[in-house]
């Protein structure tokens, strides 16, 4: 019932957004980062992903990083903290081999970081306004596959109930916003999502 209550929501939406977590991640064979088998279990965030870490030692991360970058394809572009030219992250990899931290080709300098949120930085301002636009407009908001614990993210959510629009949550596990969504399912994102499309195809 709750599905084709879903189906329903987002058949009849003018403008759905959709929040989407690890859960579709697990779900595509992506590593999360929390939780059982999560990448944080094996590694400690801080250490290994943070900004303080990396401005302290940026050879460690790129050391870390030339073979974890080839496999995970994480932050395409690398910018420099130092200068503010950004390049393919692909180009900076291919100089690992030589020079180690790798060096920008403008200034000089070995503050080349991948152009992702590292812990300690704060989420791009732009887009974080970019999401509670899209939020405010939206009249449903599917979230799936997020605990929805994580600010400013799990803000979003928020923002677009207070400009009226029905919530769905399709998540393995309960959520503190359980009680605020019009429908809530209880499963992986990668049994239920089929489903949902396969009814909102038929309508």
């Amino acid at each position: 019932m709750t599905v084709e209550r879903a189906a329903e929501l987002l058949s009849t939406a003018r403008r759905a957004v959709a929040l989407t977590g690890a859960g579709v991640s697990a779900e595509s064979g992506i590593p999360t980062f929390r939780g059982e088998g999560g990448l944080w279990a094996k590694y400690d965030p801080v250490k290994v992903s943070s900004i303080d870490t990396f401005l302290a030692d940026p050879a460690s991360y790129w050391r870390v990083s030339r073979d974890r970058g080839r496999v995970a394809g994480s932050g395409r572009k690398v910018v420099c903290l130092d200068c503010g030219r950004v390049e393919p992250r692909s180009e900076v990899q291919e100089r690992l081999d030589v020079e180690m931290p790798p060096r920008c080709r403008q200034c000089g300098g070995t503050r080349l970081k991948p152009t992702v949120v590292l812990f300690g930085e704060p989420m791009p301002a732009a887009a974080v306004q970019e999401s509670f636009e899209l939020a405010r407009n939206a009249d449903v908001i599917l979230v799936v596959g997020s605990s929805l614990v994580v600010y400013p993210a799990a803000e979003v959510p928020l923002v677009a109930l207070r400009a009226g629009a029905r919530m769905i949550v399709v998540n393995a596990e309960p959520t503190p916003f359980d009680r605020f969504a019009h429908v809530v399912i209880h499963g992986r994102s990668g049994e239920v999502l089929p489903q949902l499309a396969a009814l909102v195809a038929e309508r």
